[in-house]
């Protein structure tokens, strides 16, 4: 993602800022290992019930609400800033809480959420200036890779 955002930043002409909050969701010891290795391991969030605090196996490993709660926080100081136009670079999963808190989701209904879109594409949030309605006008939009 930082090595997205600094030619964005170029381009824009303005600086990036860098939010450690934005970052993927952790897996705690699973961490650099390989794929494989998680995929023995993980237990997946039940089908029903408490998905948000779901203990997936992996020591050290977020919960789906703690992931949330931390995106969410980085979207409350990103929105306080009160830029008329924003671009956010984040990985794929993050996305859904970033367009999550964008539209004032509740986190207690983001157990079975997922906004998903590819490496590369780009997601356009709005505020319209009369009502201050806010919307995902675009999501995962790949136009610009030549995709259709």
């Amino acid at each position: 993602a930082q090595r997205t955002a600094a030619p964005i930043a170029a381009l824009l002409r303005t600086d990036t800022v860098l939010d450690p909050r934005l970052r993927e969701k952790s897996y705690g010891e699973a961490e650099g290992r390989p794929q494989r290795w998680l995929d023995e391991r993980f237990v997946a969030p039940p089908a029903r019930g408490d998905r948000l605090t779901h203990d997936e196996g992996l020591r050290g490993a977020e919960t789906k609400e703690a992931f949330a709660r931390r995106v969410y926080a980085a979207m409350d100081t990103i929105t306080a800033s009160g830029g008329q136009h924003q671009v956010i670079v984040t990985h794929g999963f993050a996305l859904t809480f970033v367009i999550a808190a964008w539209i004032r989701m509740p986190v207690t209904a983001l157990g079975y959420v997922n906004f998903a879109a590819g490496p590369g594409s780009i997601t356009t949030l709005r505020e319209d200036d009369y009502f201050r309605n806010r919307q995902v006008a675009e999501l995962g939009d790949v136009r610009h890779l030549g995709h259709r």
